[in-house]
């Protein structure tokens, strides 16, 4: 993979080791979790969407949007790089940190590579180029790629979900691998309604930090 592609998805990498958002839910915080958005959750990169998240380093959390594909092949974003033609799927929007740099989630059972977060059994998250390059050669359509990524800080996804920005699914990699990806969000919002089962979740009325441009619509 070309040299500017390689220190673009370094900076993925990086920002992986760095201080990130955490939470401490319901549910066990060393799992790895389905966030379904409020349908009132208006920020623009998370409107109607379904993530993934899972603990990363120093106690926060890393994930990706699931529901955003985009029309780009990977080949198209990396045209020089020949192993990229053996990709069958589109790369999808991670997420607004590191926009510019590419990421894998990898279906196996052992990791692989340096640079990786295990996500649940037999998932990983690759954010080393080099990893993500022995991916695409090795395995290429074992994998899914999504460019930029979120993080939390520690404590931070808790207050989000305590908010109820967040509705929380236990992590399925089938759910995860989904091709179809249209009716994602709906259909989980449906699931944790019935989970739910008449129990009311309160409004957020404000949000700070990162989400601070968020608009609720009380309807």
């Amino acid at each position: 993979m070309a040299r500017a592609v390689r220190l673009l998805i370094a900076l993925a990498f990086l920002a992986c080791v760095a201080p990130w958002h955490s939470p401490a839910l319901a549910q066990d915080d060393e799992a790895a979790m389905l966030l379904v958005a409020h349908p009132a959750f208006r920020d623009v990169d998370y409107r109607q969407t379904v993530l993934l998240a899972a603990p990363g380093p120093n106690g926060g959390h890393v994930g990706v949007i699931l529901n955003r594909p985009t029309k780009r092949s990977l080949s198209s974003l990396f045209p020089e790089h020949e192993p990229s033609k053996k990709v069958l799927e589109p790369v999808h929007y991670g997420g607004p940190f590191s926009r510019g740099a590419l990421v894998a989630l990898v279906k196996t059972d052992t990791a692989p590579g340096a640079g990786t977060v295990q996500v649940m059994k037999n998932l990983y998250m690759a954010f080393r180029v080099n990893t993500i390059d022995q991916v695409i050669e090795s395995r290429p359509n074992d994998a899914r790629y999504y460019v930029g990524y979120v993080g939390w800080r520690p404590g931070e996804l808790k207050s989000e979900i305590d908010r109820g920005i967040w509705s929380v699914l236990g992590a399925d990699i089938d759910v995860v691998f989904r091709k179809d990806t249209e009716s994602m969000w709906e259909e989980m919002l449906q699931q944790t309604k019935r989970i739910r089962a008449g129990v009311d979740v309160p409004y957020a009325a404000a949000f700070t930090g990162s989400f601070s441009k968020i608009i609720f619509d009380p309807r």
